[in-house]
């Protein structure tokens, strides 16, 4: 049986399984390592002061990671800089943000091709080998100069850009001449893709071609596309939501609650969250229902990310100031309309939270999937559920039409989708619980990773026939 190895930036294989903070995608990847004796290989977040091209061997409960330490000026530059301040503000239609440095450029490149070096030894001939994020997009191209002729497919878990915003990235098209090293690509939704595929079919310096089944033809090579939406680990949410520490953590919120409705918004701190306008509808939302005042109130949970990054400190700044805002214009002695929490929480922690929110707001600017969404839907009571609000921008909205789907830069149309989730009757409640239940199902992170894997698997390199890609019937 071919191994798996799995790269990614950050190595994320918890030491323990039944660690309550570990990922969703994290605990599926592990599994499918231990499945396929693979490796998961990365950046270890340590620096030194010389790179020297080789790995660290750990072993994280059945798994087996490999681990590169990487020089300060690397850091700065691939990750810090063109991961985070050119890619990450553009992939998600910020160009405003966007930081277009050609130190951040030339560092990203360089230290791709120092993971080519360390990896290539690593590899046996009949691996899989499957790149995960924008961190990493040339790896296969440094890869195949390096001589691997393994199957190497590519997901990107952030959105892709219009072209007409692509192209403002200096040197967009070595990016992505690069993917067409890659056998399979894979998005998490069809826009997404769509998206890629209008890059490569209209852009005049590429001149690519459409090809049946989601295939691509550019650059002299032929390449395979899908879409695989990602889930959460449903079985292992619904534990973590059924745990002690999970009824202990609703017991908690409910209590704290004093018979009020919840409203409960759970992100990174980041400028695609859109965290300013879901607090700016909330407002609008206070004044438009003055007899809800008392009612209810919004608990945002806002782990602190990348707070190195300029953009961050700012986006940081300016909501303390418009929570402190809100706050202060509509308080009473014994209710505060918002309540913030800064620090990470373990997942039976949040199961507890959502299952004790009557509403869900979920409403990024622009996401590539986002999995809170699909998190609030598996905590909740099925005899009582709560209502998720859902940004049409969120790639969980391509499945999750259950949601009360709206605009998030509308102030008025947040408002008004509040007021609905928390006056909807329970019959209607109950039957947009069970569709979405059905939707976070059928969409299990372990149908996605099998899917992937399956998929690449499945594509025809050029020594097996033809040279064409073949079509995998991703969904």
């Amino acid at each position: 049986m071919s191994r798996l190895i799995v790269v990614s930036n950050r190595v994320s294989a918890p030491r323990d399984p039944a660690a309550g903070s570990a990922g969703g995608l994290a605990m599926a990847l592990s599994a499918a390592l231990r499945k396929y004796d693979g490796l998961w290989f990365g950046w270890s977040g340590e620096t030194v002061a010389t790179f020297r091209p080789e790995a660290k061997f750990e072993d994280r409960a059945g798994v087996t990671v490999a681990l590169v330490d990487l020089e300060a000026q690397d850091v700065e530059e691939y990750y810090n800089g063109y991961a985070n301040k050119t890619l990450w503000p553009l992939f998600h239609h910020r160009v405003d943000l966007t930081a277009y440095e050609r130190s951040y450029g030339e560092g990203y490149e360089r230290t791709n091709a120092r993971f080519a070096e360390v990896l290539a030894p690593l590899l046996r001939p009949d691996d899989l080998i499957w790149i995960h994020d924008y961190h990493m997009i040339p790896l296969a191209r440094d890869l195949r100069r390096l001589g691997v002729k393994n199957r190497i497919g590519f997901f990107l878990h952030t959105p892709w850009p219009a072209r007409q915003l692509l192209v403002t990235l200096p040197h967009h098209r070595r990016l992505v001449e690069s993917m067409f090293d890659y056998d399979l690509i894979g998005f998490h939704t069809r826009e997404w893709l769509d998206l890629f595929r209008d890059y490569v079919a209209s852009e005049s310096s590429v001149n690519g071609k459409l090809l049946p089944n989601d295939a691509l033809e550019a650059f002299g090579k032929t390449i395979q596309t899908g879409v695989f939406p990602i889930g959460i680990d449903v079985e292992a949410f619904l534990s973590a939501r059924n745990s002690t520490f999970g009824a202990r953590t609703y017991d908690r919120m409910a209590a704290s609650a004093a018979f009020r409705s919840m409203i409960v918004g759970v992100d990174r701190l980041d400028y695609s969250k859109g965290l300013e306008e879901r607090l700016l509808g909330y407002e609008q939302f206070l004044e438009d229902n003055p007899d809800m005042r008392g009612e209810v109130f919004l608990l945002q949970v806002t782990p602190i990310s990348r707070d190195e990054v300029d953009a961050y400190q700012d986006i940081r700044a300016r909501l303390d100031a418009l929570a402190g805002r809100v706050n202060g214009d509509s308080a009473d002695m014994d209710w505060p309309p918002g309540r913030a929490l800064n620090g990470p929480f373990r997942r039976d922690q949040l199961a507890g939270i959502y299952r004790a929110a009557r509403v869900g707001l979920v409403t990024p600017l622009r996401d590539g999937m986002n999995l809170v969404a699909k998190e609030y839907i598996a905590a909740q009571n099925p005899d009582d559920p709560g209502v998720l609000v859902l940004s049409r921008f969120a790639g969980a909205a391509e499945q999750m039409g259950e949601a009360l789907l709206v605009n998030p830069f509308s102030r008025e149309e947040l408002s008004d989708a509040i007021k609905r989730a928390l006056t909807m009757p329970l019959s209607e409640r109950k039957r947009k619980w069970e569709a979405l239940m059905q939707v976070v199902r059928d969409t299990d992170v372990s149908v996605w990773r099998d899917d992937f894997v399956a998929s690449l698997t499945a594509v025809v390199k050029p020594a097996d026939g033809d040279g064409r890609a073949k079509a995998v019937g991703a969904a």
